[in-house]
């Protein structure tokens, strides 16, 4: 897309999101910045943002070319991506395969088992009161979602979770839990937004079960980044390295 990128709309912990000349698109750039703990825990890693980049990217077209409806456009470039603007519905939808984190401090579920089918949790997007879990009731009453964009938010984040299981399977990779974030198009339809990285997924590598998410830096491991990278080696196809000019 030939658009011109401008000044700063919104920072995240990890991500900025820019104006651009183009009302409807917005930039989102992806920082080195790295959080964990409600953002208690910080750091930054060089090339974090530049593979979390390429690998949302990847993964908003497998999910675009499965009849996924994204905020994606394109990759500007690694470590940028082109959006449309959204209206951000303040909800972190989790799907849950695999026991694992905070479902397993929380609740008598044992670390590791099976969710068939998968669970779905929702908690509220607010650093202020401290991301709590949600039912639809309180959803409803605070006003984030009607019931209509509730059951039109599970259908999607199911079949999303059909579609990523499948495609990590695919390239050896195990995908016990992630996060997803939506928000209304200018016409009001509802559209997976935010990014799809080792930042909002645990993922797993199927033969040895080593994580390749942030798990490492919660952990306080090193290799993080060589994590983030590996997972990209393993879901990017030649091409995308090639039309990306990806540097691995």
């Amino acid at each position: 897309m030939n658009v011109k990128i401008k000044g700063l709309l919104y920072s995240g912990k990890a991500k900025d999101i820019l104006e651009t000349d183009d009302p409807e698109v917005v930039a989102i750039r992806f920082r080195d910045d790295i959080t964990a703990g409600d953002g208690e825990k910080k750091d930054t890693l060089e090339m974090k943002g530049y593979y979390n980049s390429l690998i949302s990217a990847k993964i908003f077209e497998v999910l675009e070319d499965a009849g996924v409806a994204t905020q994606y456009l394109e990759l500007h470039e690694p470590g940028c991506i082109l959006a449309r603007r959204l209206e951000m519905i303040p909800l972190e939808v989790i799907t849950r395969n695999i026991a694992a984190g905070s479902i397993v401090r929380r609740f008598p579920f044992r670390e590791g088992q099976e969710f068939r089918p998968p669970l779905i949790q929702i908690d509220y997007k607010s650093d202020e009161h401290g991301d709590p879990m949600l039912n639809d009731d309180i959803i409803l009453a605070l006003g984030l979602a009607t019931r209509e964009e509730l059951d039109e938010i599970r259908s999607i984040t199911l079949r999303i979770n059909d579609v990523l299981t499948e495609f990590f399977r695919s390239r050896s990779l195990v995908l016990p839990d992630f996060k997803l974030e939506f928000g209304r198009d200018s016409n009001g339809d509802i559209r997976l937004g935010d990014e799809i990285s080792p930042d909002t997924c645990r993922l797993w590598d199927m033969a040895t079960g080593e994580p390749l998410d942030k798990d490492i830096f919660r952990r306080g491991e090193s290799g993080v980044v060589s994590a983030y990278r590996r997972v990209a080696e393993m879901i990017l196809d030649p091409e995308d390295i090639e039309r990306w000019k990806v540097k691995l």
